[in-house]
């Protein structure tokens, strides 16, 4: 049996933040992850391979709609595999960095499956037999994986979920995606720019309802224009697949026949092998973990963070989660991660920090709105991203910034100037910070001053 004074259960972003967090404080770390390299699903399934994926399908749509290019050559596509190749070199080299962080750190690595043998040790299966692991304090930090619902054969060629899709060999000319949260809307984009027919299933009455209605307006109208099928509140019934398509059975009695279907409905958090109940704990029926504000489990030692605790699932937030969770039990400050800014990665971007319209009308808050659309911004107008917007929403009277959305180019990088005056105490967080303040020019950050002086011109 080896010892240690903390055991990290993936090697994830809220593992490894732990897990440097718990080195840098002298203690002894071990992280156990079962895949055979660093990075988690983050860097191997998920944020990392479908952002330099979405990455790579943007510069080539920029390449079809560029005028500029046609003196080169005419508008292409390329094939599904040569472009993920991009997308493969970012996630090696992301290896290649967090591998260097974990010696660096002389924390331990251990590749192999996880089970709790009892609430203070684990039992680790890899390719050279079992070790044991014991440790005064655990963090679980698993992740998640796509739902894959049993009436559904995911070994089929045709149909794939979000993570197999990034091994798919082929390009269909027609993909089918069911669900339209976060992933399906960025999988709709990212195909779509790749030329292909997209149909993107809804099962509920309209696209992010978590969002401002505006920018899900937008998001919307910007699918349709670009050739997305948007079907709202539609359900699944059955599908058919053979050697030549697939046939999707809806409720409604609609049948949409297509190369390949892709489920992106639902995500369930990777704890079924942990066998949980030697170590006191039962996660949910998504596999999911319930922690209090410090991270902490039914089992005071045992923490748990990011995907596999839910809400909100973003790699940004498991980051700080795993983090704080160490600060926990590491008795130094703490804070409780919430007031996470959104970040979605379709084509264009939409990001988002505080309240949106429809919260603020509900709390019967006095607010009014600013805008500033990306088509009047000069280095939007350069750079060709004219499409989107900057929207502030501020108190009447006090003029306090209660919510920044954004949809268009860059828009997860321009959020958090907004997300940074949110922050400041007191009267520091006002709308005339934006127009009283020199931003350089042509930016896109001109696009705070142009709208905080159109809100302030509603006010004035």
């Amino acid at each position: 049996m080896i010892e240690t004074d903390v055991l990290v259960l993936g090697a994830g972003p809220a593992g490894e933040a732990g897990a440097m967090n718990a080195s840098k404080q002298g203690h002894s770390v071990v992280v156990v992850d079962q895949q055979p390299q660093v990075g988690g699903n983050c860097t191997h399934k998920g944020t990392i391979p479908s952002k330099a994926l979405r990455e790579a399908v943007k510069q080539m749509i920029d390449f079809n709609t560029n005028p500029m290019f046609r003196a080169i050559s005419e508008p292409c596509w390329l094939p599904y595999p040569h472009v993920m190749e991009t997308a493969n070199r970012v996630v090696s080299a992301q290896v290649r960095m967090r591998s260097k962080f974990y010696a660096r750190n002389r924390v331990q690595v251990v590749h192999g499956e996880a089970s709790f043998v009892d609430p203070h040790t684990v039992s680790v299966s890899g390719e050279h037999g079992a070790e044991t692991y014991r440790a005064e304090t655990i963090l679980i930090a698993t992740g998640s994986r796509p739902y894959q619902p049993p009436e559904l054969d995911f070994n089929d060629p045709r149909i794939y979920d979000s993570d197999s899709i990034l091994q798919m060999q082929s390009t269909p000319r027609h993909l089918i995606i069911y669900g339209a949260g976060v992933i399906g809307c960025e999988y709709a984009s990212i195909f779509n720019g790749l030329g292909l027919k997209v149909d993107l299933i809804n099962t509920r009455d309209r696209l992010l309802s978590f969002l401002d209605d505006e920018i899900t307006d937008a998001l919307s109208y910007y699918f349709r224009d670009s050739g997305v099928v948007i079907r709202h509140q539609e359900e699944m019934a059955a599908l058919h697949s053979n050697a030549h398509d697939v046939v999707l059975e809806l409720k409604s009695g609609k049948r949409i026949k297509a190369d390949a279907l892709l489920w992106c409905n639902g995500r369930t958090g990777n704890t079924e092998r942990l066998n949980l109940s030697a170590a006191g704990l039962l996660a949910d029926g998504r596999g999911q973990l319930r922690v209090d504000g410090q991270y902490r489990t039914e089992v005071p030692h045992i923490y748990a963070a990011g995907d596999v605790v839910g809400w909100p699932s973003l790699a940004s937030a498991s980051y700080d989660q795993g983090r704080n969770a160490a600060n926990d039990f590491l008795g130094r400050p703490f804070n409780f991660v919430d007031d996470v800014p959104t970040g979605i990665y379709t084509i264009p971007e939409i990001s988002s920090v505080g309240k949106t319209e429809r919260e603020l009308t509900l709390e019967q808050v006095p607010y009014e709105v600013g805008q500033a659309m990306f088509k009047d911004i000069a280095r939007a107008q350069i750079t060709n991203e004219s499409v989107g917007m900057l929207k502030l929403l501020f108190h009447r009277e006090t003029l306090e910034i209660l919510g920044v959305h954004c949809f268009g180019d860059q828009a997860s990088e321009i959020v958090h100037i907004g997300q940074a005056i949110m922050k400041q105490p007191g009267e520091a967080n006002s709308l005339a910070f934006f127009a009283n303040t020199t931003f350089n020019y042509p930016t896109m950050a001109e696009a705070y001053r142009v709208a905080a002086i159109n809100g302030l011109n509603r006010v004035s």
